[in-house]
């Protein structure tokens, strides 16, 4: 039967409005408001942070602080798009759900399993940092040990109730948030000069050793494109709000205090660094730069306890990937867009998903392992730029979407996305700007390339999907 635009709208209306939180959907609600905060405020605390600046200082030198509080403000619009159609509409399915009912089915599958491939990926990535981490502590073991055990561990934790993995990252974030902000008041005190045994350095590493943009507006460049991959893992916190008992309030909460934690934690630290000590000093190639500060301070053992902190940050990684990848393939299956034996909820939880998941993690590991510069350095690069596709999905999405919810369910509105349109649009402009500098980095290339191509088939598989099928976004009613 044919539909009229004002029809089909209509009926996707109908859709927004009927879908509750999770619709159709069986999981648990045991997550609790202080483990969605402190989700929140650790998700935006990760291994890119301490490991992954190192790369961008030594491109960008002072202007990295300028880097990273370019690339948070675009991080920030996307996070008030997504808390606004994720207070509007909670799901586990989170930006997949929110694609294939304001954009179409093929947009959905696209996004959700591209955004499912990229976390099971990452959980390889992170799990052999973690083991390298305990080789240097148990030099006579091997990294494939240490990933067995971890492996073990998180998928044990996501098998179990919810709860259990708010536990885990409730911690994880705890032990995170006190490092970084014992790492900022030192760093202010040693500024200010208050520290014992320090100077304040005023302005001179700032504007000396060759001034703010020591490779000019090129190193300023190659240092934005280091600084917006860090900021991967903030989409968690929306896909873990729809197992809360409150999934509104805390979507809400965590994007309105976005703001400030992504100053405080990022720019903050970042322009410590290049203040207490020169952006150039070989420490920070060598020991990393929280080490260098640390150890410029004269604090004991601070290799080691960054080691600690790297080892909990990557470990918390893993496991809130493995949550988020196994929610998505879970409320993907749901929707009738994969395999639908995944689709089955034990416990409330889906744990033939966990496990299908875990599995693809391992299995990336042991290509890690076997053919390290070809398979899985494809793999990498498949996923490489798919942070930067699951933002411009959001965007677009929530762009049609925010002109659904205004005619035909204002009240769901409770965060509303700034300036809108516009600061929808700087946003989908900042993506595509981040990715022509990629097109411009030969070594970022060829990951945008891979990443193009497994999104293009993936949209072919969407669009014949949603050609046999008939469905459009309309349709999407389950999680």
């Amino acid at each position: 039967m044919n539909r009229t635009p004002s029809s089909a709208a209509r009926e996707q209306a109908d859709a927004v409005q009927d879908a509750g939180p999770d619709s159709g959907s069986t999981l648990s609600n045991g997550l609790k408001q202080r483990h969605l905060s402190m989700i929140a405020l650790g998700g935006v605390i990760g291994a890119g942070l301490f490991v992954g600046s190192r790369e961008g200082i030594a491109a960008a030198g002072p202007s990295i602080v300028l880097a990273y509080a370019v690339s948070g403000t675009l991080v920030m619009l996307i996070m008030r798009m997504l808390g606004e159609m994720a207070a509007a509409n909670p799901a586990s399915g989170s930006f997949s759900v929110h694609a294939e009912r304001s954009i179409g089915s093929w947009a959905g599958f696209t996004v959700g399993w591209m955004f499912t491939a990229l976390l099971c990926v990452a959980v390889a990535a992170e799990a052999l940092g973690a083991a390298d981490v305990m080789i240097q502590w148990f030099p006579g073991t091997q990294p494939w040990m240490w990933v067995l055990l971890f492996m073990v561990i998180f998928t044990g934790t996501n098998l179990a109730a919810v709860s259990n993995f708010g536990e885990f990252e409730f911690w994880f974030a705890a032990l995170k948030v006190a490092a970084i902000g014992i790492f900022l008041v030192l760093g202010l005190l040693a500024i200010f000069g208050v520290l014992p045994g320090t100077q304040a350095p005023g302005t001179a590493h700032l504007t000396g050793d060759g001034g703010f943009l020591p490779k000019g507006v090129d190193g300023l460049m190659v240092g934005l494109l280091a600084s917006v991959f860090a900021y991967g893992g903030l989409e968690t916190v929306t896909i873990a709000a729809a197992e809360s008992k409150d999934p509104v309030r805390g979507v809400a909460r965590a994007v309105r205090t976005a703001m400030w934690r992504i100053a405080l934690f990022y720019v903050g630290s970042m322009a410590v660094i290049v203040t207490v000590i020169p952006w150039n000093d070989s420490s920070i190639a060598k020991s990393g730069p929280y080490v260098a500060v640390l150890d410029y301070l004269k604090i004991p053992a601070a290799g080691q306890i960054m080691n600690v902190v790297i080892l909990v940050a990557l470990l918390s990684a893993m496991n809130a990937n493995l949550y988020g990848s196994s929610r998505m393939a879970f409320s993907l299956t749901a929707r009738g867009q994969g395999p639908a034996f995944l689709a089955k909820v034990s416990g409330g939880v889906p744990r033939r998903a966990v496990l299908v998941c875990s599995a693809f993690g391992f299995v990336a590991v042991l290509l890690s392992i076997l053919w390290p510069d070809t398979v899985f350095q494809w793999l990498l690069n498949m996923v490489g730029a798919a942070v930067l596709v699951v933002w411009g999905f959001i965007a677009a999405a929530q762009l049609r979407m925010r002109r659904l919810l205004e005619r035909e369910a204002p009240e769901k509105l409770v965060v509303k996305m700034w300036a809108f349109p516009v600061l929808t649009w700087v946003a989908l402009a900042g993506i595509a700007a981040v990715l022509l500098l990629m097109l411009r980095d030969e070594s970022q290339r060829i990951q945008l390339l891979f990443t193009g191509g497994f999104g293009l088939v993936l949209t072919i598989v969407g669009l014949a999907r949603q050609r046999a099928l008939g469905r459009t976004g309309a349709d999407a009613t389950k999680p």
